[in-house]
């Protein structure tokens, strides 16, 4: 089946471990949905550079809009700094059926509702663990507690995955394999997101602990800052839904798309 650009593994580049903290006190940088074509532009520049300068096969957003996908985007002073891909299942199925097919199957007989994070970068010269965190965090709402997935999918390098179970708690699913769309090996990793929002409600806003914990999680958004975030989002829901009735006609792209400052904190 063909996806085009759509699916590719998460690279963590740089790894998560080597990052910087980032500087306390209020974010200076803003989570964005990618959804202008300048941002869009800017995004895959971000995306060529660090997928290449890691010898893997080029890659893009897809262009064309589903409510079955979604891009964020961390951005500061008006430049990308960041961006990770969620991608719902569906009747087209994910990107990691193309590599693990049997496993991804199990876990839908299982009765498990499948999301995946893709395309993640993130810019070597300013990108934080606070950035990516922030990323990680808005993704997680809008899979977990806006749309109602339970499991999360990624597809990692195998030198990176103790990164991924030591920092966010992610656990071996299937073994390497070769991902053919960056033409490089490929771990499966998954997730229940039921323990990422306990690791949040534990650890969210107190970067402080994260000498102690070796963990991504403090550099989380807090409780409170995750009810706004989600706040923000309903609201959108809501106008999007009035719109509907007046109209009858739906919008052409889902309702996250449309809100351009989803964390502005």
């Amino acid at each position: 089946m063909w996806r085009g650009p759509g699916g590719h593994m998460l690279v963590a580049d740089p790894r998560i471990d080597l990052l910087p903290d980032g500087p306390a006190g209020p974010r200076r940088f803003k989570i964005k949905t990618a959804d202008s074509a300048e941002r869009r532009s800017r995004v895959n520049g971000l995306l060529k550079d660090r997928y290449a300068w890691r010898g893997y096969h080029q890659v893009s957003l897809p262009t064309d809009p589903t409510v079955h996908r979604f891009t964020l985007t961390a951005v500061e002073d008006e430049v990308v700094i960041g961006t990770i891909t969620v991608s719902f299942d569906s009747p087209d199925r994910l990107s990691s059926d193309d590599a693990f097919g049997p496993e991804v199957g199990k876990l839908r007989a299982e009765g498990k509702r499948l999301c995946e994070f893709t395309k993640l970068a993130i810019d070597p010269v300013v990108g934080t663990k606070r950035v990516l965190a922030t990323l990680f965090h808005v993704a997680y709402i809008v899979a977990h507690r806006i749309r109602g997935f339970d499991t999360l999918l990624i597809e990692v390098n195998p030198r990176h995955v103790r990164y991924y179970e030591r920092m966010l708690g992610l656990q071996v699913l299937a073994e390497e394999r070769i991902n053919t769309a960056v033409n490089a090996p490929a771990v499966l990793l998954g997730i229940d997101f039921q323990y990422i929002k306990s690791q949040i409600g534990e650890f969210g806003g107190q970067p402080e602990a994260a000498s102690k914990v070796r963990s991504l999680y403090p550099f989380a958004l807090t409780l409170r800052e995750e009810a706004a975030v989600i706040s923000r989002m309903q609201a959108k829901q809501r106008a999007h839904d009035r719109r509907l009735t007046d109209t009858g006609h739906p919008e052409s792209v889902p309702p996250d798309f449309g809100t351009t400052d989803l964390v502005g904190i």
